[in-house]
């Protein structure tokens, strides 16, 4: 079972960098002089393991033709895509959300969902060159679920050792995608974890906008609850502030990280004020242009 708006992340191929010609020869340019980025999401057909604070334990796989209806809606008149490519799922401190380039391309491949993005001639995507030509980074894209299927109580197997509960994801809403600095996991070809996709970003909104926190939190609650998922043992706690039903406080501190205490600050700065609205603001817009 699914809950309607409820968005999460998850890691793309192992790597990103700019497309090349073969592997002596420059960078295929676009008209501007900049290169193509390409852009892979997670192999179609590939089990891997949710393990998540929020979303619970499971496995999870996306099947050829999850994407086609979203990638069929975001389709310009020029067959170029309206789907946003950010760094860092637009919550970078020194870019924020500003778009990378303009995806010229977005199918099912054979293999996974594959993006095209001719990089704008900017500043901000100048500083990634290095970075995207080395290939540091990885991908990561955010969706929110329209179809799936689930397994309750699958037998033991190869894949499912421990018989958790299995998802197949049939239909997505694609929302965004692009470079990351820390993917879920950087073997994503062979399977991924969550923790560091859909955990990430909301730990990172706890301190930017804890009321959208709290509910999010909540949601993903009810999403465990409703299919019967594992919860991790040193999950978060949140409860709704007595003093306003509105908008919802998380009352408790998120859990500490297994590599130390919780990076939650005092004192947030305008700059960080700022990135929390930034942040909430571009989420509605995804969710809003998407739909439409």
């Amino acid at each position: 079972m699914r809950i309607k708006g409820l968005a999460v992340v998850r890691a793309g191929m192992p790597s990103i960098r700019p497309m090349t010609r073969d592997d002596d020869s420059p960078e295929s340019p676009t008209e501007n002089g900049m290169p193509v980025m390409d852009v892979r999401f997670s192999p179609f057909n590939e089990w891997y393991e949710i393990n998540s604070y929020y979303e619970g334990q499971f496995l999870e796989r996306t099947v050829p033709g999850a994407f086609k209806a979203t990638i069929n809606a975001q389709r310009q008149a020029d067959g170029s895509s309206s789907v946003k490519v950010l760094f860092n799922h637009g919550m970078d401190f020194t870019i924020g959300d500003k778009v990378l380039g303009k995806a010229s391309e977005l199918r099912e491949g054979s293999q996974s969902p594959e993006m095209l993005v001719p990089l704008f001639d900017t500043s901000y995507t100048r500083d990634l060159m290095d970075g995207l030509r080395a290939g540091v980074y990885g991908s990561s894209f955010m969706f929110e679920v329209i179809r799936d299927s689930w397994d309750h109580e699958p037998a033991r197997s190869t894949h499912n050792p421990e018989g958790l509960p299995e998802r197949t994801i049939l239909e997505v809403r694609l929302l965004e995608a692009g470079p990351v600095t820390w993917p879920a996991n950087p073997a994503a070809t062979a399977g991924l974890r969550s923790g560091g996709g859909t955990d990430a970003v909301l730990e990172r909104m706890q301190d930017r906008d804890p009321g959208r926190y709290g509910d999010l939190s909540r949601s993903f609650e009810a999403f465990r609850s409703l299919n019967q998922l594992r919860d991790r043992k040193d999950a978060p706690s949140i409860a709704p502030s007595p003093d306003d039903s509105s908008r919802r406080q998380v009352a408790s501190v998120a859990a500490p990280s297994p590599d130390g205490p919780s990076r939650r600050q005092a004192g947030r700065s305008p700059a960080v004020q700022a990135a929390a609205r930034r942040y909430a603001e571009l989420l509605t817009s995804l969710a809003r242009t998407s739909g439409e």
